[in-house]
């Protein structure tokens, strides 16, 4: 089985996926223009159906799989948005899920995937460590796993985002995405890169967990310290290995931004967007308020909201601070 996804197979995972998700609307952010220097459109994936872009992933990967192959049920370990998605899937499906999910997940996250009907494992531990234990459990329960970045089919779901921005806005100059896993840049990418190749495609990875910026200059997949970032759905410590070639073939860069930054996306995108995002999400706005990347104020840019799910205590804590 080929680990990327082609651009046919995000073609035909948009047509599989049609009928169940939402083709999020693309939204000129004037207000925010000044500041970030271009003119700006967001992809607010937040107006996904499970709040977030993974749901898009999860289902096509679902729909592919026979009944034989899923009836026992599925399983997978998130940082919550993924499980949210697949719970999701689960459900119209009639199948059971498990996720494993870290102590450290949101609790919104955790009650909307328990919502969708999931069982739900909190688990301490590692990304490495929760996915020894989700293949535990699934060899004990012949369950299928659906990993939330490393599965092609899981990313051709995700490109499907890429063919709705160059369907929506033509001739857009560059597009904005969260590097987090890399599954959903992996995606984005090929199908922007494999359609337009003109089209810059930036990734915007957190200043503390710079993982794919630093695999880049040493030209191989490198592992650091986990830190704490406030976009807890980009923190990991080792770049995606199936994802990591495909991003070094069709990213043209990766910038970091630092969590201040982060947070001023947060707030420009609720005060001058009305656009409810979790820091993961404001990250590429972030990054434009920071004069982090290179743009012209006539370039067209799409900034990439992958998704609204955080507590609304912590939202409302990032809002009321002074700025």
């Amino acid at each position: 089985m080929r680990n990327y996804p082609t651009i046919q197979d995000i073609r035909e995972a948009r047509e599989r996926l049609k009928p169940h998700v939402r083709h999020t609307p693309l939204l000129r952010a004037e207000k925010i223009e000044k500041a970030a220097g271009c003119q700006l459109y967001l992809k607010p994936e937040t107006l996904q159906i499970t709040g977030a872009f993974k749901i898009r992933g999860a289902l096509n990967k679902a729909l592919s799989l026979s009944r034989e192959e899923i009836e026992n049920g599925i399983i997978a370990t998130s940082s919550g948005n993924h499980a949210q998605g697949l719970s999701y899937a689960a459900r119209m499906l009639g199948v059971k899920v498990i996720l494993v999910l870290p102590v450290t997940t949101p609790k919104i996250k955790i009650e909307n995937t328990k919502a969708l009907g999931a069982e739900v494992i909190l688990f301490d531990g590692d990304n490495a460590a929760r996915w020894r234990k989700v293949y535990e459990l699934a060899e004990g329960n012949k369950y299928a796993v659906i990993h939330g970045f490393e599965d092609p089919v899981v990313m051709a779901g995700q490109g499907t985002i890429g063919c709705e921005i160059l369907e929506d806005l033509e001739d857009v100059d560059t597009v904005i995405v969260p590097l987090g896993g890399g599954g959903l840049i992996s995606g984005i990418a090929t199908a922007i890169k494999e359609t337009k190749p003109s089209v810059r495609v930036i990734g915007a990875e957190p200043a503390l967990t710079p993982k794919y910026f630093h695999s880049r200059i040493n030209k191989e997949r490198t592992s650091l310290p986990l830190k704490d970032t406030i976009a807890d759905g980009l923190r990991l410590s080792v770049p995606g290995q199936n994802p990591y070639p495909i991003i070094e073939r069709y990213v043209d860069e990766i910038v970091l931004v630092e969590d201040e930054h982060i947070i001023a996306g947060m707030r420009a995108l609720a005060k001058d967007a009305k656009l409810i995002a979790e820091p993961a999400a404001s990250i590429g706005v972030g990054a434009l308020l920071a004069g982090s990347i290179d743009v012209k104020p006539d370039e067209k840019v799409c900034a990439v909201l992958s998704g609204g799910n955080w507590d609304l205590g912590d939202l409302a804590n990032i809002y009321k601070s002074p700025e």
